[in-house]
């Protein structure tokens, strides 16, 4: 899917998250990604069809991007 990358700002759209930014940590494969968001202490794994990508990108190396970007 285009737009799946590591440090893109996405919203869930299903799931216990939905409606909630996530940012995109790792691509494992062409239907998963490992996704971090607000609510959660550690990173999860996410189908990239429950995600709408939007037109912000961090570096996924910042750890103060990354959490400014999800709350």
């Amino acid at each position: 899917m285009k737009g799946i990358e590591p440090g893109r700002v996405c919203i869930k759209t299903r799931g216990r998250d939905a409606g909630s930014k996530c940012v995109i940590i790792e691509v494992i494969d062409h239907n998963f990604v490992r996704v971090i968001s607000a609510g959660r202490k550690s990173a999860r794994r996410a189908n990239i069809a429950h995600l709408e990508p939007i037109d912000r990108i961090v570096d996924v190396s910042n750890e103060s991007e990354v959490k400014s970007a999800i709350s």
